[in-house]
């Protein structure tokens, strides 16, 4: 999630205060909160990754970024106080080429540091590498209890396409192990790779079903800018092809008993990732790490304000800059009138939608700010609207950025 640009902090009121020249706000109690954790580094740069990976070295030192989290996390503690963290999620890069002996430290770390929900889950991010696959048995021990295995294809032809460092072979390997140590896993794949087959596309599917996981991402491969795959980009399919492929793998998810629940996540009823949902409901979430992003309702003079983080982006400067106690390289406030576009950003991604009644509670603005542009997209089949539920509508699924736009800020 991308953060937006702006220096102005604009605060957001308490019950029974009033926004100047608006309405009485009603922004009681900040939202449930998680903790996003980024570990940066990887065994090889994908050419189509944009996220914020770097290749791993030999003088990298696990201990070194271990303890430079646990300093990131104790200075960001004043903003976090009391509450209770509800989900944790180790991203990357690859957070599977730590050891589990370092992610035992880190997780114990972050459990004398902050209070977790009994029931909170911890998912942690994994390559199914044969290396990375030999420690499931390690970080189950160490507290995560869900996995998500970037799989991407079961295609050798393809994953080589892809520049993943794993084989077909691998993959199934890892998941075999995962269904031992894990009764919450993912499996990522992808679609519209280089030169593949609506046929290829629905073979991967199957192979996936046949491991019966609770849950899977399925997404079409993007090429987003500065990556390698942008520079150069491969022989994509059609995009004809591509709507073929997600209608179909929609279709086949649906039929297996899957509910298509977010723009590209499908899970067994109840096993839903409660991380996403956070982000996507516009709940809080405290990111540490190199390049981590976060969402944090924070209180002030006037009540409480949203604010967004972002941390050093380079592995090396963030260990220097959190030493130096300043691990947060921008911060700013979203204003008021960024609020709605901000959250519906993240609701509308909801197939089933969200109760009205949340968007007052996670942005302290009234509905009626927005009730005007919702009933024109209701109008044009983008929305359904109903007293309980603001959901998009299939076209409004497929049109989403289109339905967005029209509640950016004036």
């Amino acid at each position: 999630m991308s953060s937006r640009s702006s220096s102005r902090i604009i605060p957001i009121a308490v019950a029974g205060s009033t926004r100047a020249g608006g309405s009485p706000l009603h922004f009681t109690s900040p939202p449930p909160l998680s903790l996003y954790i980024h570990v940066p580094w990887c065994v090889r740069k994908c050419p189509y990754c944009d996220f914020n990976s770097h290749e791993a070295r030999a003088e990298n030192d696990e201990a070194a970024y271990v303890a430079t989290l646990v300093a990131d996390l104790e200075s960001a503690l004043p903003s976090v106080w009391g509450r209770k963290v509800s989900t944790i999620f180790i991203g990357g890069g690859t957070p599977s080429l730590l050891s589990g002996e370092a992610l035992h430290e880190l997780l114990n770390a972050v459990r004398m540091r902050l209070p977790l929900l009994p029931e909170a889950e911890v998912t942690l991010e994994a390559n199914p590498g044969t290396a990375e696959a030999g420690k499931f048995a390690a970080f189950r021990a160490a507290g995560v209890n869900r996995l998500s295995l970037g799989i991407q294809s079961f295609n050798d032809r393809h994953l080589e396409a892809l520049g993943r460092i794993h084989d077909s072979a691998e993959a199934r390997a890892a998941i075999e192990l995962a269904k031992t140590h894990f009764e919450r896993f993912n499996l990522d794949l992808m679609y519209g790779l280089p030169q593949q087959s609506l046929a290829e596309a629905m073979a991967d599917l199957e192979t996936a079903l046949s491991f019966a996981p609770p849950h899977l991402s399925c997404y079409q491969l993007t090429l987003e800018p500065n990556t390698l795959f942008a520079a150069r980009p491969p022989q994509l399919p059609e995009g004809d092809t591509c709507a073929d492929m997600q209608d179909a793998i929609e279709a086949r998810l649906a039929a297996a008993g899957y509910v298509h629940y977010e723009t590209s996540a499908f899970a067994r009823p109840g096993y839903q990732c409660r991380h996403n949902l956070n982000y996507w409901t516009f709940g809080d979430y405290l990111g540490i790490g190199a390049g981590a992003h976060g969402k944090l309702t924070l209180p002030d003079h006037s009540g409480f304000s949203v604010q967004r983080q972002m941390r050093w982006k380079q592995p090396k400067q963030y260990l220097e800059q959190v030493a130096a106690g300043q691990p947060v390289q921008e911060q700013h406030g979203v204003g008021a009138d960024e609020l709605p576009f901000e959250f519906l950003m993240n609701a509308l991604r909801l197939n089933q939608g969200f109760d009205p009644a949340l968007f007052e509670q996670r942005t302290g603005l009234p509905l009626l700010l927005v009730r005007g542009e919702l009933e024109k997209a209701a109008r044009e089949g983008l929305l359904t609207l109903a007293p309980d539920c603001i959901a998009p509508t299939e076209r409004g699924r497929r049109f989403l950025n289109a339905l967005l736009e029209r509640f950016l800020p004036g």
